[in-house]
C-alpha cells in the first residue's frame, strides 16, 4: 500500500477513516466506503467489520458459498446490500467509481451466484448501511471525527478487514501513528 494523503471533502467513492476515540460502537475503528453523498445525505458501508455469517445463511435459496457478510452500518440492519465489480452483469447497479458498483437487480445476481460465475473478490455483502442526514457528515468532518481518503486508496473488496483501519492510518504518515497505535480502551492503558 502506498502512502496516502488525507483530504477534507467527502465524495462518492472516497473512504472515511474513523478517529480512534469515536464513541459510537457502530463506527469505532472503521473504514467506510461512501456510495452516496449529496444534498439529501450520505450513504456508505463499513468495510472492516465481518460478521460470523455467510450470504447463503441469510438467503437460503442461494447455494452454499464462501461469501461472508459484513456489518455495513446501523441503518436498515435487517436488509442486505452489496458492493461489487460486476458492472452491467447486474442490471440497475449504481456506479461508485472505477469498476466499483453497488446494488442492482438481486434476482439477476442470484442467477449469477447459482451459475458459479461470481468470485469472492468481486462482491461484498453487507447487513445494513451507514447513513447521514443532509450536512451531518460534513459536520462530523469539521469535528475531525473522520479522515477522508481519495478513491483508489483502498481495495474495498480485497484488503484484509481485520487490519485495514490500522494499515491505512500507518500509511497516512507520522501525524496518524498516534491514532493507529491508540489502545482500544484508553482506560486500560
Amino acid at each position: 500500500m502506498m502512502r496516502h494523503t488525507p483530504i477534507k471533502k467527502a465524495r462518492i467513492g472516497r473512504y472515511l477513516i474513523a478517529e480512534p476515540m469515536l464513541l459510537d460502537q457502530s463506527f469505532n475503528r472503521t473504514v467506510v466506503l461512501l456510495t452516496e453523498h449529496n444534498e439529501e445525505g450520505s450513504v456508505g458501508f463499513v468495510l472492516n467489520k465481518p460478521m460470523d455469517l455467510y450470504i447463503h445463511e441469510l438467503v437460503p435459496e442461494l447455494p452454499e458459498s464462501e461469501f461472508p457478510v459484513f456489518f455495513g452500518g446501523p441503518v436498515q440492519n435487517d436488509s442486505i446490500f452489496y458492493v461489487h465489480t460486476l458492472g452491467d452483469r447486474v442490471a440497475d447497479s449504481i456506479h461508485i467509481q472505477g469498476n466499483l458498483y453497488w446494488g442492482g437487480d438481486f434476482e439477476q445476481l442470484k442467477a449469477l451466484l447459482h451459475a458459479g460465475v461470481v468470485e469472492s473478490h468481486e462482491i461484498r455483502f453487507f447487513m445494513g448501511y451507514s447513513g447521514w442526514s443532509p450536512r451531518q457528515l460534513d459536520g462530523e468532518l469539521e469535528e475531525n471525527s473522520w479522515v477522508v481518503l481519495e478513491a483508489g486508496s483502498i481495495d474495498p473488496l480485497n484488503d484484509e478487514p481485520e487490519t485495514l483501519w490500522k494499515k491505512v492510518l500507518l500509511h497516512l504518515g507520522d501525524d496518524y501513528k498516534i491514532w493507529a497505535n491508540a489502545p482500544k480502551d484508553p482506560l486500560l492503558n
